[in-house]
């Protein structure tokens, strides 16, 4: 069995605000017994202190985990999008003119070189 955190240290830590130091030093790992509230002298809410630190990380932790998530989705919406878009034509390739504007261009040239019909 894991030996328990010590409530008292965790609690100056975070009090201190340093939340890192109280990860490792256990923090999410702390459960409220009966007389937590007696270990430090002037400071009878050291258990409620703490499991509103727990919380507040594990509130951080979610929204932390629901932005990934929207970054890929995102991401994957977007990528999907690009693929559906239709390439721009190669800068080589003219695309075929329809035919009753081959016609109308025939016929411009015709005059121009005094061939009309």
């Amino acid at each position: 069995m894991a030996s328990r955190p010590n409530p008292a240290q965790l609690f100056a830590r975070v009090q201190a605000d340093d939340l890192d130091g109280a990860l490792q030093a256990g923090l999410m790992d702390y459960v409220a017994r009966a007389g937590d509230e007696q270990l430090l002298l002037g400071h009878p809410d050291l258990p409620q202190r703490l499991q509103q630190a727990q919380q507040q990380l594990r509130t951080a932790w979610a929204a932390r985990e629901r932005y990934r998530a929207r970054a890929v989705r995102l991401a994957r919406r977007e990528a999907e999008r690009d693929a559906r878009r239709t390439p721009p034509p190669a800068p080589d390739v003219k695309p075929p003119l329809p035919a009753a504007a081959a016609a109308i261009l025939a016929r411009a040239k015709a005059r121009v070189t005094g061939k009309e019909p």
